[in-house]
């Protein structure tokens, strides 16, 4: 595992715990029994506190982020970690809304990072293929693009309602996820970058891609800059995994090709993410839903918010530990001691404990 930020030495390090909707509550339990386990094992100098921010704090108060906690996030936390977000009583989903992307806008989150790595070949849905096959990290540019939640409609409800959605992109923020992708590309040993867009119809927007990737690829001449259309490194990622080492592209196609990848991976269950700013704090979270039919039930998947809390103890600087979390994820999953998504038959609380005796005792070489 290679550091993505700087890292940040504050003591003690505070990181705030936001369990959220549904599943969340249930995975971030086993995440935070990881996160301790470590902190004991290693003498971290956590200090893990637990936010009730959601759905159900919201329809008793109508409190989603309280006013002044971005600020207090960045002044005197050094990460966050989320579980999930999503309660079919709040129809318009307005906690989600303002505590998630509250946090990842507020805090200028600029940075999803997706690591895809296969943890076992048994996992792996692709004929032929193994772990070593699977091994990349995308770069998903993530407070731009699509989801800037600029448009509107006119005549809504009509037979002549149009609608629009717009896309917003900057030279600044363009220019700063390619810079991040390099510069992970060259501190990390993976000497790839591939840019995905759509330039050839998306002429505008997607041409500032183009003209920015000429310009900062040119500044590492180190690293093997590639480019393909989109719709084409879709096709690529599950033809040939193995060429791709580093993906950056849009807030969109980033959303969509890490869910691909998830699919190589095994599954959503395993996929871990990290929001960052390098250099400040940054938050930490799986990247399934909320499932509240499941919540409560043992059958979520805590592996994927446990190796968020790896990313995230990765990003405090704490490389040991961060890599002993992925080694008893990747020793769970080879021993069957997961739950019934990857073809185990243990509980959610069970895998927990599981990943915890394993790292309570293990030291990577």
């Amino acid at each position: 595992m290679t550091t993505i930020s700087a890292p940040r030495e504050r003591r003690p390090q505070k990181v705030a715990i936001l369990p959220g909707d549904g599943i969340g509550v249930d995975v971030t339990r086993e995440a935070v029994k990881v996160l301790e386990t470590a902190a004991e094992r290693w003498s971290l100098p956590l200090e893990l506190v637990t936010f009730p921010w959601n759905a159900d704090h919201y329809l008793e108060t109508g409190e989603t982020l309280p006013d002044g906690m971005l600020d207090e996030l960045a002044r005197d936390f050094s990460a966050i970690f989320i579980g999930a977000y999503g309660d079919s009583r709040v129809p318009d989903m307005k906690h989600a809304a303002d505590i998630l992307l509250g946090i990842r806008f507020g805090l200028d989150l600029y940075v999803n990072f997706r690591p895809i790595q296969l943890y076992h070949d048994k996992l792996c849905p692709l004929v032929g293929k193994t772990a070593k096959d699977i091994d990349f990290v995308v770069f998903r540019e993530n407070t731009e693009g699509a989801y800037v939640g600029i448009g509107g409609n006119f005549k809504r409800g009509t037979v002549d309602e149009v609608a629009i959605q717009e896309e917003i992109y900057t030279h600044r923020g363009v220019d700063r996820i390619l810079r991040a992708a390099f510069d992970y590309a060259r501190r990390s040993g993976r000497g790839k970058v591939c840019m995905a867009d759509k330039s050839n119809v998306m002429r505008y927007g997607h041409d500032l891609w183009q003209r920015c990737f000429a310009t900062v690829s040119a500044e590492y001449p180190d690293v093997e800059a590639r480019h393909l259309f989109v719709d084409a490194l879709a096709m690529q990622l599950v033809r040939k995994p193995e060429t791709f080492e580093v993906i950056v592209t849009t807030n969109m196609f980033g959303d969509i090709l890490t869910d691909l990848g998830a699919g190589l991976q095994g599954g959503l269950g395993i996929a871990a993410s990290a929001n960052l700013h390098p250099g400040r704090v940054s938050m930490f979270e799986p990247v399934h839903g909320s499932a509240p039919k499941y919540a409560g039930t043992g059958r979520a998947n805590p592996m994927a918010a446990v190796l968020s809390t790896g990313l995230l103890l990765d990003d405090l600087g704490h490389a040991e530990a961060a890599a002993a979390v992925e080694a008893a994820v990747r020793e769970a999953i080879a021993y069957d001691e997961t739950t019934s998504d990857l073809g185990g038959s243990m509980t959610t609380s069970e895998v927990g404990d599981a990943l915890a005796r394993r790292l309570a005792r293990k030291v990577p070489a």
